[in-house]
């Protein structure tokens, strides 16, 4: 996936200061891989890429709406609405072509893997899921975690906090 613009977009009209050309590439390098990896966990692989680039054109054509420092966190917000959009289309999600080995030894793919594990997730909320796998997949929290939810930090806490305490419960009914 490489980073294209138009070759006279670095002064385009309402970007803000600083976020030219010169900033997108930025952007691009030091987020693409987390933008790419947040989809391929919840897209099929085939569309991960095209997926990606719909994120990284929005993040572009958006750019004064991508607030400095947090840039992450939008990304993964947005993503989230190219993801559900996609979703929208009714493009089935071929779950047979999940291989039963990891490639990679990741815990978190390991943990999906588990029966019992994806048992628990399932009696969650959808936004409870969401919560959770931006926490323990993207590493998000606080502010972050905020920042993609759209609420403040205080409300992201109360709802990893809920969600966490719904898990432990969707968990404890599952080994029963």
């Amino acid at each position: 996936m490489a980073s294209e613009m138009p070759p006279a977009a670095d002064a385009a009209p309402g970007a803000t200061a600083g976020h030219d050309r010169a900033w997108f590439d930025a952007l691009f390098r030091t987020h693409a891989r987390a933008v790419v990896r947040y989809l391929a966990r919840r897209a099929p692989a085939s569309d991960v890429e095209d997926l990606a680039a719909d994120v990284l054109a929005t993040a572009w054509r958006r750019r004064a709406d991508v607030p400095d420092g947090a840039e992450l966190p939008w990304l993964y917000r947005t993503a989230g609405y190219v993801l559900a959009n996609y979703r929208r289309k009714g493009r089935p999600i071929p779950v047979a072509e999940v291989p039963d080995e990891p490639d990679d030894v990741d815990p978190a793919d390991l943990a999906i893997a588990d029966d019992a594990v994806r048992r628990a997730l399932a009696a969650l909320s959808p936004r409870d899921r969401r919560i959770l796998l931006l926490h323990a997949w993207e590493g998000l929290d606080g502010a972050a975690l905020a920042e993609v939810l759209g609420v403040s930090r205080g409300g992201a806490d109360a709802a990893l906090s809920r969600a966490r305490a719904r898990l432990r419960d969707a968990w404890a009914g599952a080994a029963d």
